[in-house]
Formats: structure tokens, C-alpha cells, sequence
């Protein structure tokens, strides 16, 4: 399953993290980070499904 979220991280950032956490408070982080710059997004996204 970790490697479906990670394919889901690369592709689209948030939608990784929030199959990890849900819609807490590191999924509206990440959707800042995708904002701001796709890269910081999908770094940010692979760390919290990591972390987890």
C-alpha cells in the first residue's frame, strides 16, 4: 500500500498525504507547499508518508 501513496505523492502531492493522515494538519501543509512549488510538494508528501 506504501507504494501506491508514494506513486500518488509524485503524481499529485496531496492526495498522497491525505491517504496517509487524512485531512489533517499536514495535508494543508502539503497543499501550501504544492502551491508554492510542485517539487516542495512531492518532497514534503514521500517524508510524511515515510514518517508514518
Amino acid at each position: 500500500m506504501d507504494l501506491i501513496r508514494i506513486l500518488c505523492a509524485v503524481f499529485l502531492p496531496p492526495l498522497g498525504v491525505f491517504l496517509q493522515v487524512g485531512l489533517g494538519k499536514d495535508f494543508w501543509i502539503n497543499i501550501l507547499l504544492t502551491f508554492l512549488g510542485y517539487i516542495p510538494g512531492i518532497i514534503h508528501a514521500v517524508w510524511v508518508i515515510a514518517r508514518k
